[in-house]
This record gives structure tokens, C-alpha cells and sequence, in this order.
């Protein structure tokens, strides 16, 4: 983890999912896989190797709960961003931490410090 974290990117829009990337690279941290669909994430939801995935919850009027459902059953870290609250989510994915839209990179390295502690120190801002 010298090197960071690396992070899965869901999200549907281009443009947040490129201001996304961008934030976790200046944080330190690396993007190795994205998608803005359901069936791409489950992909790389089993295959990908990361340490964090960020997940919007809403690709393109499909919820994302089946793609969290993997990667919880992984065992793998996630978290949400997304516009919308808690109540979207079945009622198991509710306690996942969530990041509300617009974030900014303050945001962004609060929640991955809190998630990653023994990362925190490494992660510059």
C-alpha cells in the first residue's frame, strides 16, 4: 500500500467520473478499473484487483445494489457517491458509508482516511 490505494470507479457521467479519477490520483491513490454500467461493473466487480471501490448509485436509471452486493461479498471495501440518500439502498447496504454529490477532494480523503487509517498518513493534501 506504499503506493496508495487502488480504487474502482463506478459512475455513469463521464465528466464525474473523470473529476473522480482525477481526485483520487491527487490523492495519491490510483484508478485501475472503471464503469458506467451495471454489467461492466459486475465484471469487475469479481475480477479486478483493488482495495476500494466508489460507487454511484444510480447508472443510468439502474440502481447499483447487484454490482455492491459482489464486492461485499468479496469482502472488499466500498462506498457510495452519489446525489441521492441512504434511502435508495436495500436496507443491508444502508450502513455503507456514503459521500453526497458534489464532493470535493476534502471529502473524498476524509472518508478514504476513515476507511483506511494506516493509509492516512501517506495520502498528501
Amino acid at each position: 500500500m506504499a503506493d496508495g490505494l487502488s480504487v474502482f470507479l463506478v459512475e455513469d457521467e463521464t465528466l464525474i467520473r473523470m473529476m473522480m479519477a482525477d481526485m483520487v490520483e491527487e490523492l495519491g491513490h490510483r484508478v485501475i478499473a472503471e464503469a458506467d454500467n451495471v454489467r461492466d461493473a459486475s465484471a469487475f466487480a469479481m475480477t479486478a484487483q483493488y482495495d476500494l471501490a466508489i460507487l454511484d448509485i444510480n447508472l443510468k436509471g439502474v440502481y447499483v445494489d447487484p454490482v455492491a452486493d459482489l464486492i461485499e461479498r468479496r469482502g472488499k471495501p466500498f462506498l457510495f457517491a452519489t446525489g441521492y440518500g441512504p434511502e435508495l439502498l436495500p436496507s443491508l447496504l444502508r450502513r455503507r458509508p456514503i459521500l453526497r454529490k458534489p464532493i470535493s477532494i476534502d471529502q473524498l480523503k476524509a472518508m478514504i482516511d476513515s476507511m483506511f487509517p494506516e493509509a492516512a498518513a501517506k495520502t498528501p493534501h
